[in-house]
C-alpha cells in the first residue's frame, strides 16, 4: 500500500479517536517546533509539520495513534499490519 494512502487511512483512525491531524507550516515561526500531539482548549490536535515527506508523516502519525486503545476499532488488515512494525520499537 502506498504511503498517501496509509497516511489517509490513519488520519480517519485519529478522526475516529476525535484526534484532529491539521497540518501547519513550521518554517515561519523561526523556532524549532516539532510535529506532535497537542490538547488545546479539551480536544487532540495531531500538529504535522506539511513539510515532511509523506513517508515521515505516515511513520509520526502511526507512532501517535498506537498510545490510543485501538483494539476495539475496525483497522484494515494492511494498516494492523503497518502498526506492527512499530510495536517492536515501543
Amino acid at each position: 500500500m502506498r504511503y498517501d494512502k496509509i497516511y489517509n487511512e490513519l488520519k480517519e483512525i485519529a478522526e475516529k479517536l476525535k484526534i484532529t491531524v491539521s497540518e501547519q507550516n513550521f518554517r515561519p515561526t523561526g523556532i524549532k517546533v516539532q510535529s506532535g500531539l497537542c490538547n488545546i482548549r479539551g480536544e487532540d490536535f495531531y500538529i504535522m509539520d506539511k513539510h515532511k515527506k509523506i513517508r515521515e508523516k505516515t511513520e509520526l502519525l502511526a507512532q501517535c495513534l498506537l498510545n490510543f486503545p485501538l483494539d476495539d476499532m475496525y483497522i484494515i488488515p494492511a494498516i494492523r499490519d503497518y502498526f506492527d512494525k512499530f510495536k517492536k520499537t515501543i
